[in-house]
C-alpha cells in the first residue's frame, strides 16, 4: 500500500513537471516566433534531447512542435483578424481546406439552475467531483445528477476544490468520477467521434448564461473579439459587461473563453493564464489543419 501510495506521488510530480516543460516551452516559441527556432533549440531550453521533447511535446499538445510553431503565435492571429476580420476558419477555408473538423458537429447544451439552486448555494445538490490530465495540464472536473457544472485547469488541486465549493457552499461533495464527467472529458481526446451530448448544469444570471451561450456557438479554430460577442447578444455597448461574464465562465474549454481576444488582436485576459489560451488557440488551429 505504501509502495503504491509513493508511486503515485511520483508519477504525479512528473506530470506536473511535464506540464511545466511544456508551458516553457510554449512560452518560448511564441517569444521567438520570428526567429523560427529549431527543434534543438527548444529543446535545449526546457533540457531535453530533441527525441524526447518532440515525443513528450506531441503527446501533451497532440501535435508536433514544427506544427505547433506554424499555429501558436499571437502575431498570426492578429494578422487574420486584420485582414476584412475574417476568421482563422476563412483563413483554413482560403487555403484549400474543406471545414473546420468533427468539433464543429458537437453539441453543447446549457441547463440553468433553478432561482432556489442558484440562491441557496447549491443546497441539496450532490456534486461528484474528479481530477483528470488533459493536453494542457491537470484539470478539475464537477457533476451533479443533470449534468456538468464546473471544470477547471488545476494547478493546486486543493485551490481548485476550494474555489469550486466557494461556488457551491452548501452542496454535499463526492470525489468520483462518473458517466458524465468521463464523457466530458473525450472532448481532449483526438476522436470526438464517441462523443455524446454533454450537458451543462451552470449557476450564472441570465445575462451570464446568455454569454456562455454565444460562445458555444464559435466554432474550433475560430476567434471572436468581446464586441462582437456583446453584438451578438444585441447588447452592442455592453462590451465590458461581457467581458465579466466570460471572465466568470466555470466551465473551462467546454464553453471556449479562449476563443475570444480582443478587436485589435491581442488575447486579452484569461483565468487559468495565457499560456494556456495560447495554447489551446494554437491546439485547435493545428487540429484544423489535421482533421481535414
Amino acid at each position: 500500500m505504501y509502495f503504491c501510495a509513493v508511486k503515485n506521488i511520483e508519477m504525479r510530480t512528473e506530470t506536473h513537471i511535464n506540464y511545466i516543460r511544456i508551458a516553457e516551452a510554449i512560452d518560448y516559441i511564441r517569444e521567438n516566433f520570428r526567429e523560427q527556432p529549431a527543434l534543438e533549440q527548444i529543446a535545449e531550453k526546457v533540457n531535453l534531447s530533441p527525441f524526447h521533447f518532440q515525443r513528450l511535446f506531441t503527446d501533451w499538445a497532440g501535435v508536433s512542435p514544427k506544427k505547433f510553431l506554424q499555429y501558436i503565435s499571437v502575431e498570426y492571429a492578429k494578422e487574420i483578424l486584420k485582414d476584412k476580420q475574417v476568421t482563422l476558419f476563412d483563413a483554413a477555408y482560403e487555403s484549400g481546406l474543406s471545414g473546420t473538423g468533427r468539433l464543429h458537429d458537437l453539441f453543447v447544451q446549457i441547463e440553468g439552475m433553478t432561482p432556489g439552486e442558484y440562491k441557496n448555494g447549491g443546497e441539496d445538490l450532490k456534486i461528484n467531483y474528479s481530477y483528470a490530465e488533459c493536453p494542457f495540464g491537470n484539470i478539475l472536473v464537477a457533476s451533479t445528477q443533470k449534468g456538468i457544472c464546473y471544470m477547471a485547469f488545476s494547478d493546486d488541486e486543493h485551490k481548485s476544490l476550494h474555489d469550486l465549493q466557494v461556488r457551491f457552499p452548501n452542496a454535499a461533495f463526492k470525489q468520483l468520477l462518473d458517466p458524465l464527467q468521463q464523457n466530458a472529458l473525450y472532448i481532449f481526446t483526438h476522436d470526438w467521434s464517441n462523443l455524446s451530448q454533454i450537458k451543462l448544469h451552470l449557476k450564472g444570471t441570465p445575462f451570464q448564461l446568455k454569454v456562455w451561450d454565444t460562445l458555444l456557438k464559435i466554432p474550433s479554430g475560430q476567434l471572436n473579439s468581446y464586441g462582437s460577442i456583446a453584438g451578438k447578444i444585441a447588447r452592442p455597448n455592453a462590451s465590458r459587461a461581457v467581458g465579466t461574464a466570460i471572465g466568470s465562465n466555470p466551465v473551462a474549454f467546454l464553453i471556449p473563453c479562449h476563443r475570444v481576444i480582443q478587436s485589435g488582436g491581442s488575447l486579452g485576459g484569461y483565468m487559468w493564464g495565457l499560456t494556456r489560451k495560447r495554447a489551446m488557440i494554437g491546439w485547435e488551429a493545428a487540429r484544423l489543419n489535421i482533421l481535414v
